[in-house]
């Protein structure tokens, strides 16, 4: 699809949604950046860096923390946004009901099970969180906290190697900027 009037349309429709569903929500760093910032961030690194067009993948993009980090459910994302795009945005959603060492070990061992949509998102999520960490890291968190988030969105993105060569180099370039973080 074209970027035409039906593609921008779907595409607003779900960034008023995310932009609704995050509007109370503030990111770790130093300064609380609004929440919607880093979904909006994600969807256009996969635009202006990736080339991706796909408005299934952009949606997902847009969306991809509305069921871990809101009161959204997967049937109201269906409703409005069809199955495929919940597919994908089901697919790199953790399960906030375990404890979070056992969420971050899934996400690595559920990696290279996902769906070229849906490794594209998280691919280009640990992007912009590693480009955050190196910005404006959360401000209690230390050195070896912020090396130990390094470490394991380097295991997370190892499992979708494959998808995006370009992005791919990208995240290995902010891996190798490690350094700044002390």
């Amino acid at each position: 699809m074209t970027m035409t009037g039906n593609f921008l349309g779907a595409f607003i429709k779900a960034a008023a949604f995310a932009a609704d569903k995050h509007r109370h929500q503030r990111r770790k760093d130093a300064v609380a950046s609004p929440y919607i910032n880093h979904p909006i961030e994600v969807a256009n690194m996969l635009v202006s860096e990736g080339g991706v067009t796909d408005l299934t993948i952009l949606c997902a993009a847009i969306l991809h923390d509305t069921l871990e980090d809101t009161q959204t459910t997967a049937d109201e994302l269906t409703a409005l946004f069809g199955p495929q795009i919940t597919a994908i945005v089901l697919e790199v959603t953790d399960d906030k009901a375990l404890a979070k060492h056992v969420r971050k070990q899934l996400q690595i061992d559920h990696a290279p099970h996902l769906s070229t949509e849906a490794k594209l998102v998280k691919l280009a999520d640990k992007i912009c969180n590693l480009r955050d960490m190196l910005a404006s890291p959360p401000a209690d968190w230390s050195a070896v906290r912020k090396q130990d988030y390094f470490d394991w969105a380097a295991q997370v993105i190892n499992g979708v190697r494959g998808v995006h060569p370009g992005l791919e180099a990208v995240f290995d370039g902010l891996l190798a900027r490690q350094d700044e973080l002390y």
